[in-house]
């Protein structure tokens, strides 16, 4: 009880001796805080006008938060009289290890995201298409840039290995061509063939009508021919799901039309070898 007591009568000594203090930095938070909702709503408003970049905003958000931090400590440190002199030397020690170990990756991470952010290959809100996966720009940070998975997984590239790195972006509202091929024996008509892929197109959802689709020859092998069908859609979400029905919705009116989309040329070789082993 003596230590509770002792305790308690020392914090209360404490605030009455440093009343005008506490009320000092409880005014300056408010304050900042203010001006941070304040500034934060213009940018967020700037935003939505279009007249500020989506990931320029992310960045100023985010530096607004930081200077804030800063003002808030600063205000503590000046009301407490901390010795300034010291907290320097531990910052400029510590800062000094810091970059002595990680100065060249960070500094060139740093650089690129530079790079990133003006260059502007892609913006926060864009899907694109990065090492054999789509995944959305979730934020384009000063070191990383992040990405959401169509797994929801987050991952965190550095934004130098984005600069080497061969990078699709599909954007957001973008028209964008899909395609779909398939392999058709000689004897089957590529007028036949055609009719059967546009009227594949018409039945698949997410798939526009203008630009229109058409069907190329884009392939004549040994025993059968590839004809290929490309398409327009503007729902960058759900361009995997969108090739997934149009590979199926291919393959169902392909049987309707009796369209056979095995292959001719594994066929032709299996028929051979059995005229070989005959005669």
């Amino acid at each position: 009880m003596n230590v509770i007591s002792n305790f308690l009568e020392a914090s209360w000594y404490w605030l009455v001796a440093n009343w005008q203090n506490l009320i000092a930095i409880i005014i300056g938070v408010i304050v900042v805080y203010i001006v941070y909702i304040s500034l934060s709503r213009k940018i967020k408003s700037l935003k939505e006008q279009e007249r500020l970049e989506e990931n320029i905003a992310f960045s100023l958000n985010r530096g607004l938060k930081a200077i804030s931090a800063l003002i808030i400590v600063g205000i503590i440190v000046a009301q407490f009289g901390f010795n300034f002199s010291l907290i320097a030397g531990f910052m400029a020690l510590a800062g000094g290890t810091i970059i002595g170990f990680a100065s060249m990756n960070t500094l060139g991470n740093a650089i690129s995201g530079i790079i990133v952010m003006v260059s502007k290959p892609f913006r926060i809100g864009d899907r694109i298409y990065f090492k054999d996966q789509f995944a959305d720009v979730i934020a384009i940070d000063l070191i990383y840039t992040r990405l959401k998975t169509l797994d929801n997984v987050l991952i965190s590239i550095p934004n130098q290995q984005l600069l080497t790195t061969e990078i699709d972006n599909y954007g957001k509202k973008t028209v964008v061509r899909r395609s779909c091929s398939v392999t058709a024996g000689y004897e089957v008509s590529p007028e036949l063939v055609e009719k059967a892929l546009l009227e594949t197109s018409k039945k698949v959802e997410g798939i526009l009508a203008e630009p229109k689709p058409y069907v190329w020859t884009t392939g004549l092998q040994n025993f059968s021919v590839e004809y290929t069908l490309f398409v327009f859609t503007s729902q960058i979400r759900k361009i995997p799901i969108l090739d997934s029905k149009l590979k199926r919705t291919v393959l169902l009116v392909c049987k309707e039309y009796g369209i056979d989309l095995s292959t001719p040329n594994l066929l032709q070789n299996i028929g051979q070898d059995k005229n070989i082993v005959s005669d």
